[in-house]
């Protein structure tokens, strides 16, 4: 009685290769051969006499009805096997299912004709995608539109024929999760000194959505060129409402650097009349003269001033 055996799940996992090995591909170069278009023309040519003389044209003799038939079939299976690539064209491969290189040198080139049935044209050039507006909540959670446009290309036809289903259906819905991954690792703005914003810090934002966008088309043989926001603002339900925020965050931030610089000056100053013995001025003088020229430094508008005709205590 024969015993079966039980199946062990790690000899299993040691000997199946992993999912993204068996998935990975690498763009090889096709065996091809430089076909000149004079011999083209010269085979057409001696495909269509050979195939005259074998229907029998103008009574040829047997044997060389025999060998016209011969260079007519020759011809015909040998023909498929000429392909012409244009610049920034390439076409990939396939024999019996199984992927035999790619060809993207531009030219007239001769490969194996039983290919004829499984080659796929994919384009080299640099194409452009324009994301549409997409509503999305920033690292605050305010909600705002976003939009970007990706300069991008095929650099390995191999793994954008047979590691994706579509291509270019990949790059739009990649680039689409990128960018609202983006929006929510930013805020839409931030006064804060060094602080990254989606408004403030226009390279960083768009070096990280490079980075991110590059690292997920990667799989699909793309190389992403240049990544760049085309519009950004707050959603029209609240636009309002933050623009006035915004405005009176922009307020508050100037008024803090206004009011250290102030208190600088103050400072710088009180030591400069200190150094000279110019004045000497008692603790309530001091005082007296640090809320004037602060008054002066940090105000919204140029003081009014008021001349002291009297004395210093008066």
């Amino acid at each position: 009685m024969g015993v079966t055996p039980r199946n062990d799940p790690e000899q299993d996992a040691a000997v199946a290769p992993p999912r993204s090995a068996r998935l990975a591909h690498e763009q090889s170069r096709a065996q091809a051969v430089a076909c000149p278009a004079v011999i083209v023309v010269g085979g057409a040519i001696l495909g269509v006499v050979g195939l005259l003389v074998a229907l029998g044209v103008a009574g040829s003799a047997t044997a060389l009805r025999i060998v016209g038939g011969a260079v007519a079939l020759a011809v015909i299976l040998l023909g498929p096997g000429v392909v012409a690539l244009q610049p920034n064209e390439a076409r990939v491969l396939i024999l019996f299912g199984r992927y035999v290189g790619t060809l993207a040198e531009s030219g007239l080139w001769w490969v194996n004709p039983f290919t004829v049935l499984w080659r796929i044209r994919v384009s080299l050039r640099v194409r452009n995608f324009q994301s549409d507006r997409v509503k999305v909540n920033d690292a605050s959670g305010n909600p705002i539109d976003i939009a970007a446009v990706v300069v991008w290309r095929v650099i390995d036809t191999a793994r954008a024929v047979f590691d994706v289903e579509d291509f270019e259906a990949f790059v739009i819905v990649q680039s689409e999760t990128a960018l609202r991954h983006l929006a929510n690792t930013y805020p839409y703005d931030d006064y804060a000194p060094g602080a990254l914003s989606l408004r403030g810090t226009t390279d960083e934002v768009r070096d990280s959505l490079h980075s991110e966008l590059q690292s997920r088309l990667r799989t699909a043989g793309i190389e992403v060129l240049e990544t760049r926001l085309t519009h950004l603002a707050y959603a029209a339900e609240i636009a309002e409402v933050m623009l006035r925020r915004q405005q009176a965050e922009a307020i508050l931030a100037a008024r803090k650097t206004m009011v250290a610089g102030a208190v600088g000056l103050v400072q710088m100053a009180l030591a400069q009349l200190a150094h000279s013995d110019l004045v000497e001025l008692d603790t309530e003088r001091k005082a007296t003269m640090v809320a004037n020229l602060m008054v002066v430094l940090s105000g919204d508008h140029s003081p009014t001033p008021v001349i002291n005709t009297g004395s210093l205590y008066t």
